[in-house]
This record gives structure tokens, sequence and C-alpha cells, in this order.
């Protein structure tokens, strides 16, 4: 950075939150980094730099240029990317994903009508915001300043004032640009209510965008996923095994950052249009560089169109049509219980009324649309969300001043104008708006559920009834300690239904972090098998967390009585060997134990000799053992090395001769095959992992795209 030009080296979520808190007003040149994602954050986000480039740092009006600096494939997805979020899909991809005639001209006309125009009223299409400047030989020009490529994230920039070397491998966590305060509350499970995540837009400074968490008994039903969405969940005390799915909205980066939900340990079910679908599927790809197709199987689509009404196991969702810059969509989900009616109405980002008059005057948004955002400004909800963020493409708070909703609640905005103070409440992060209480059935569900999951079949119903009989709910505040170590276990066995929970192991003096724990997960079940009494470590409360306690010795008699001992013996000894592995350190307990599940233990003595079969995956654990090739040359097999067949890669049939006693775990291939399509944490990082060892050859990576 010079007083002239300024260089943006990688763009994390809500950058541009971190450039204004610190006081940069301008940039010039934005450089594209080598490595997608850390952190479960992806880095190249470009979209609200290029809204400040544009509009606050004078760029259009002066008609300047954004430098785009990366190599030609980067800057490609780059441009793909954008021209989605921005103007989004062309007729030709509307007609490809066969959308209706009447909805197509609307998303169409209502674009073309927002869209940036040159002086002549032509639309600014996205490769002219840009000047994209590829490195030649590991170099590139931007401006005075030359940037010289000198590794995976390693760039030495120079101009007559000097050098400077930047490195952005430091291993630090991409994290908010604000503070996210945690509850230290349970707020307890509702059987339907709102928690804001949050509620600004994304230039605001200390509070994070819009979005939202639907709680429908006891499940998460997240409205967008909002930049940074691990933490804000983590800060509600949501665990990510409690979200089963998310309405998505629209695509724009305060909305649609889905990365978080392509690494969940469960499939998630994305509830929008086709055509959005679609979208944030090529988003996804161009900002991983991954094939969508690749992508897209890390999520199940529950399509829906504007006007449908669907069921969503009780929850009906009314899904309707917003004005925007490229299409979106809200919904009204409602439900009934006890007799009691109940509904919230989202109406998604969404133009002022008054302009959105004025395009339904001139033929650009069809009557239908105008006449149901009036209906939806004046309707008698329990709780209306509505968009007042203002500008050129949000609404007016002025808009809801005849609604006859009991709560009226404003996103996008970080005040409400105070005359309107004393009618209308903002959606700040921590709020919670609850329609119907939660009660001791929704636990029963939830533990019913969780037990189900852990056990990986039915859970036995009599053994059910039986531990339910004697359950307790306790809750937690965050930092409390939940078990210690060392400890009588006092009879009791935990199974987690909220938040999050860290296991401590301390000795001699040394604190060790063992596992992270959450929803889903058991506490305690270990003291069964080995009969100790005491706790060999200490658990305590990350967030705010619900527990249910269950009696140690009906759990014992269920463990002994059901027929279930060994295969969990099996699972309980081989949970921590598959956490130790490379290929695993990284995932959460939940896969980890999903892992264990359909793992064996094998042992091939010292001299002796096994084959290792493309019928299974074997992943060396301890010993020395080697393989003995058909010249006769040997080669070592490495601790965590995978043999036998091999998810996305070539399978290594081979025969292994045993130096010393080996173990290795093995896995059934189809059986590890259905994990992976089911668990798309693992999915994602088996293919992260073969991409970065440069022995597999992977097919699924993003070459150079078309921008239309």
């Amino acid at each position: 950075m010079d007083k002239a030009e300024t260089i943006l080296l990688g763009q994390p979520p809500e950058v541009l939150k971190g450039l204004l808190r610190e006081g940069v007003s301008k940039f010039d040149t934005l450089v594209l980094t080598d490595i997608r994602e850390k952190t479960c954050s992806l880095l190249n986000n470009l979209e609200f730099p290029l809204y400040f480039f544009l509009f606050f740092s004078k760029g259009l009006a002066e008609k300047r240029k954004l430098n785009l600096v990366g190599d030609s494939d980067s800057i490609s997805h780059a441009m793909r990317l954008l021209r989605f979020t921005l103007l989004g899909p062309t007729p030709e991809e509307l007609d490809h994903w066969n959308t209706e005639e009447g909805l197509k001209h609307g998303w169409l006309g209502v674009s073309a009508a927002l869209a940036l125009k040159t002086d002549q009223g032509d639309m600014i299409q996205v490769a002219d915001f840009f000047n994209p400047i590829p490195f030649e030989n590991n170099l590139a020009v931007a401006g005075g300043f030359t940037i010289e490529h000198k590794g995976v994230d390693r760039y030495l920039v120079t101009n007559p004032g000097g050098d400077v070397f930047v490195d952005l491998n430091d291993g630090a966590a991409v994290l908010p640009p604000y503070p996210v305060p945690i509850d230290y509350v349970p707020g307890g499970l509702t059987k339907m209510g709102i928690e804001v995540l949050g509620g600004a837009s994304g230039f605001s400074t200390s509070e994070p965008c819009s979005g939202l968490a639907l709680c429908y008994n006891g499940d998460y039903l997240l409205i967008d996923a909002i930049p940074f969405l691990d933490q804000h969940l983590f800060a509600r005390g949501i665990s990510k095994n409690q979200v089963s799915a998310v309405f998505l909205t629209h695509l724009h980066d305060d909305h649609c950052s889905m990365f978080p939900l392509m690494v969940m340990p469960h499939r998630v079910e994305v509830i929008t249009t086709q055509e959005i679908f679609n979208m944030a599927m090529e988003k996804l790809s161009c900002s991983l560089g991954w094939q969508v197709d690749t992508v897209t199987e890390h999520f199940q689509l529950i399509r829906v169109n504007p006007g449908d009404t669907i069921n969503y196991y009780g929850l009906s969702i009314e899904v309707h049509n917003t004005v925007h810059s490229i299409p979106t969509i809200g919904a009204t989900f409602s439900t009934i219980h006890k007799g009691q009616f109940r509904d919230v109405c989202i109406v998604g980002d969404n133009q002022n009324m008054s302009a959105v008059r004025e395009m339904g005057e001139s033929g650009i948004v069809r009557p239908e649309t105008t006449a149901n955002l009036e209906r939806l400004y004046k309707q008698d909800f329990h709780l209306l969300i509505a968009d007042g963020g203002a500008g050129e493409i949000h609404g007016d708070p002025t808009d809801a001043l005849e609604s006859e909703a009991e709560r009226v609640v404003f996103v996008h905005v970080e005040e409400v104008p105070e005359a309107l103070q004393t009618t209308f409440s903002l959606a700040s992060s921590g709020k919670r708006y609850t329609l119907i209480e939660g009660d001791s059935t929704i636990y029963t569900s939830q533990i019913n559920h969780y037990l189900t999951l852990w056990l990986g079949q039915p859970f036995p119903n009599r053994w059910m009834r039986n531990l339910l009989a004697e359950q307790q709910i306790y809750r937690y505040n965050t930092e409390d300690v939940i078990i210690v170590q060392e400890a009588v276990t006092h009879g009791s066995v935990y199974l987690i239904l909220t938040g999050y929970c860290e296991v401590v192991r301390v000795e001699q003096g040394s604190r060790e972090a063992v596992a992270m724990l959450q929803a889903g997960d058991v506490i305690g079940e270990m003291a069964i098998l080995t009969g100790s009494g005491i706790r060999n470590a200490s658990v305590v409360a990350k967030t705010p967390v619900t527990v249910c306690v269950f009696a140690e010795e009906t759990f014992r008699n269920f463990i002994r009585h059901s027929g279930l001992q060994s295969m969990l013996e099996n699972r309980w000894l081989l949970r921590p060997i598959v956490k130790l592995l490379p290929q695993y350190a990284e995932l959460s307990s939940t896969v980890t134990d999903k892992i264990s599940r359909i793992a064996q233990w094998k042992v091939v003595e010292g001299g002796n000799t096994m084959s290792l079969d493309e019928a299974h995956m074997y992943i060396f654990v301890e010993g020395d053992g080697s393989i003995v090739h058909a010249d006769a040359s040997e080669e070592k097999i490495g601790i965590g090395e995978e043999l036998g067949w091999r998810a996305y890669t070539d399978n290594k049939s081979v025969e292994m001769t045993a130096a010393t006693d080996c173990g290795l775990i093995s896995i059934d291939a189809v059986a590890y095959q259905e994990l992976l399509k089911s668990t798309p944490q693992l999915n994602y990082h088996t293919r992260k992992r073969l991409i970065l060892e440069s022995e597999h050859r992977v097919d699924w990576l993003l070459g150079e795209v078309a921008v239309y």
C-alpha cells in the first residue's frame, strides 16, 4: 500500500467489514489466493469489495477498473461467479433449467432494470468492472506495483518505494472482523421459534449479516447461510448436528456462504428453487475450483417454486417471489400445535414497494408479484421479518406501516428511524422470537433420534422406554464443568442434546484438549466397559449445553442384554485409533464415530504376509510392514497409508509382509462408499486430501471457464 494505490491479497468472508474497521478507504488491486479454503471459510470473496470499489471508492463514477490478479483459471472462476451474483442467470440458462416462462421474464426484467448501466443505457457486463492480470512467468504488473508469485500464497510486492514479502501461510484461523459474543445461558428448544444469527447488512462493521435459524420441534432450519456460519451457530449454542436444512433465498454473499454446509456430518437439505440451487452450486464450484457435479453431491435439493406450499415434516412453507437484483424468494412458515396456529413471514431481500409498483406499472414486475408483496406487508402474521435496508435494491421500513402483524422485525439495517422505533424492532444477533414454547416431548424425540444415530441402527423399543423412564434433562452454562476427571461416575451416562462440549485431560500439570463433542454424542459410556467407576477426563461446556442423563446401570443392562456388547466394544476400541489417523484428524467426533462403526481391527503377526484386496480399504496403523513388488523391491508402508480399495483414486491391491506385528483397520469398500455419499464432511476432506497429495490423479478440478 502507498498513498496512491492499495493491494488486497486474499478476500476472506466479510473482508470489507474488516477494511472499514481499519480505516482502509480504497483499494485498486485484488490478488486471488492459491488456497481457496481455510478453517471452513472460502478465501476469494469479491462481491462486497467490488461494491465498495464501484460506489464508495468512486470506481464507477470515475470509470476506473479494479485490477484482478491471479492465475488464468482463478480469474475465469471469479468472473463467472460474479456474473451469477451480480447479474443472475442468462435466458439460455433459465431455458435449460425449464423455468416457467412468466417467472423467467420477471426475473430477467428485474435484473436488467436494476443492473448498472453505461452512459448509453447498456447493461455493464462483469468483465467491464475489471482489468484481469494473469501471472506470466510468476509476474504480474498492476498499476505501479509488480507482484511476483514466489510459491503457494507467497508474494513479493515491489514498487519504486521498496518491496514487501507477503506470506499468507501463517496458520492463523480466519475469524469474523467483529466480536461474536457467545451465549452463556441455554435458551431451550422450541416447538417453533426464530433465533437471530445476524441482522445487519454487508457493510456493517459491528454486526453479522442477516441470517436466521428457525427451530421447529427441536430441529433447526436455517434461513440462508451467512458468512462465518460456524462461528455464529457456535455462539448461539446450536451444533451442526442440530441443523437439518437451509431455506436459501438467493445468491448474494451475505446470504449464500454455503461452504460450511458442504462439510456437515450429514447431508443438508436445501429448500429453494432449481434455479437458485443451480446458481449456488455454480458459486461453490467457482469458489473452490471443483466441478459442479462434485460440489452438488454434498447436498440434497428440495425443489420449490414461487407459489408452492410444501409440508416439511409438519411445517408448512409457502414460497413467494420477491423483487431483487437477481432471482430471490421468501416464505411464510406456519404450523398448528394443539389447535394453535402460528406463522412467521420472512419476506426476503426485496426492493422498496414504491419502486416495485413503478416496475409493475412499466410491465417489468408481474401484477401477481406486486399484489402478493402488498399482501405480505399488510397481513396479520404472528411475526413479520422484512428487509429494511433501503438503498437501491432493499426495502423501506415504512412499507410495513399498515402491517397487522403482532410483531414486525427488520433485517439488513443497523438502526430503525427514530419515528418508527416504538413501532418496529431490529433483528440483532442473539435475539430470540418464540412462537410456540417447547416442552418435554421435544427432548424425548431428540433422545430417540440421537440414540438411534449413535447406535447405528434402530434402538430397541423396550430398552428405549426403559431408559426414558429414568432420564433427566440438565442444562449447563458456557464454561460449566459437566464431568470432572478422576471423579466417581455417580452412576450416570450423558447424551448431549444441544451445543458443544470439550473433553479435556490433565496429566502431570499439562492440559490436553482431547475432543470436541456436540449434540448427538454420548459421554461416559466408556466407564460401563471398563468398570472403573472413575472418569478418565473432564468435560466442559463450550457453549450453552443441554444434556440428557441416564442411569448407568440401566445403560449397562441394555449393552449386556441386547446382544450388542461386542459390536460396541469394537467401536469404542477403534474410535481413538481412527481419530489419531492423519486423514481423519480434522473430522468431527460424529463422523469418526461413523467410521468406527464399519471398521474392523486386523493384526498381521511378524513374519506373515496378508493379501490386501480391492473389496476392502486397509489403513496401516502400527508396526513395521512393507510391500514386495514384482521385481522383489520392497516399499515400506507408512502410518495412515491406504491400501486395497481407495476412494476416488487408483486401487492398490498388494501383498503386505509384516516384519513385526502390524495393526491395520479394514473397512468394507461398499460400506465406505455409502458412508462417503451420506457424510459430506468425510467426502470433502477425502477429496481435499487427494488434491494435496501429488501422487493421486484427480478428475474433478475446474479448469478455465466461460463467464457466460
